[in-house]
């Protein structure tokens, strides 16, 4: 197998092994958070990647938390996204949309002076992107039973408008720092009721999320990605939390999923309470009996070597293909790649967003 072969990923036929990772980039400025034509340019620009999964899209008002993105729970979000894939599929790509609640990373600015919502009164000790600047973030405001339960229903709304607006299937964002992996965290996750206080009870939401979509989708169009060794801020791995990934993942392997999508180790994890993670991707081979997306800081020799070796099903790029519209091409034909400009990863409009030219 090659990186450039092509990969059945349940009945969608992908044309490579290729996949565009979700990045925030900050151009939905309008405050309906609509996709706009600039977003309808720059995925079709990419659409060359066997799959792309879009920027994490917000499921409500409440999963807000960051500025000029986009969100899939009014009618003209589902409008603005159906110019995308329709953009994408006649360029002959396949997109994903990537469902996110940020919960704790949000700030009071975006909720009217209300905390966000979280698992529990633990501040993550992050910065928030505000529309006054990045902000500190603050102690959240414990989510009720009913808080989790519309929260579930929010992605399973988001979900159906997913369906709606054209998409091939959507990702579960169950990494990094928000809402989902606080919930897996025993520290960000200090609750004793059904949802926190034990490995399976902290998985509940991700799990009853998960079985919401696969119902409005059907099989094999619902995926989830996960960072079990991401540490940031106050955000760490714990002592449970390979318990916890474990018993998620075994009970992932129950679900009619798409993939696993495994951000891998950043740094070296010996003595910490995850090493056994250090083999992140291979960690979660050995234990997800679907295909896995492998991420993180890749480049076209280690991508080919993942592949080749078994150890990953697809890879996924995020910068390569901010700055390389034309990824798999150069990647197919070993060309050189543009480097990106970190000034205008999250603001700055057409500049450093749609003007990457391709390889000539």
């Amino acid at each position: 197998m090659t990186l450039f072969a092509p990969f059945k990923l349940g009945q969608i036929a992908l044309k490579s092994r290729i996949v565009m990772a979700s990045m925030t980039r900050g151009r939905t400025t309008n405050p309906g958070h609509v996709p706009n034509e600039l977003q309808v340019e720059y995925y079709r620009q990419r659409a060359s990647a066997g799959l792309i999964l879009t920027e994490g899209t917000w499921v409500s008002r409440d999963a807000i938390g960051f500025i000029n993105v986009p969100g899939l729970f009014t009618p003209a979000q589902v409008d603005g996204w159906r110019k995308v894939t329709e953009t994408v599929h006649q360029e002959g790509g396949v997109i994903f949309a990537q469902l996110a609640h940020s919960g704790a990373v949000s700030h009071p600015d975006f909720f009217g002076g209300l905390s966000p919502l979280a698992p529990s009164t633990v501040n993550p000790g992050l910065r928030a992107f505000t529309p006054e600047g990045f902000k500190d973030t603050v102690t959240p405001r414990a989510m009720t039973l009913d808080d989790i339960q519309r929260t579930v229903a929010d992605y399973a709304a988001a979900g159906r408008n997913a369906r709606d607006a054209g998409f091939d299937g959507v990702e579960v964002h169950c990494a990094t720092t928000y809402l989902l992996p606080q919930f897996l965290n025993s520290e960000q996750n200090t609750r004793q009721d059904a949802y926190g206080g034990n490995a399976e009870k902290r998985c509940r939401i991700v799990v009853e999320i998960l079985e919401a979509l696969i119902s409005a989708w059907g099989p094999r169009r619902v995926g989830v990605k996960i960072s079990p060794a991401l540490s940031q801020g106050g955000f760490r791995p714990t002592e449970q939390t390979v318990e916890t990934y474990d018993h998620l993942v075994s009970a992932l392997n129950r679900l009619a999923l798409s993939h696993l999508h495994v951000v891998r180790a950043a740094g070296d994890l010996t003595n910490s309470p995850i090493a056994a993670l250090q083999d992140t991707v291979g960690y979660y081979r050995e234990r997800f009996e679907g295909p896995i997306i492998a991420n993180l800081g890749f480049d076209r020799a280690a991508a080919m070597a993942a592949i080749g070796g078994g150890a990953a099903d697809l890879v996924s790029f995020a910068k390569p293909f901010i700055s390389n519209p034309d990824l798999v091409r150069r990647f197919e034909h070993n060309l050189p790649l543009a480097p990106p400009v970190a000034d205008t990863f999250y603001q700055g409009g057409e500049k450093g967003y749609v003007d990457y030219p391709p390889s000539e």
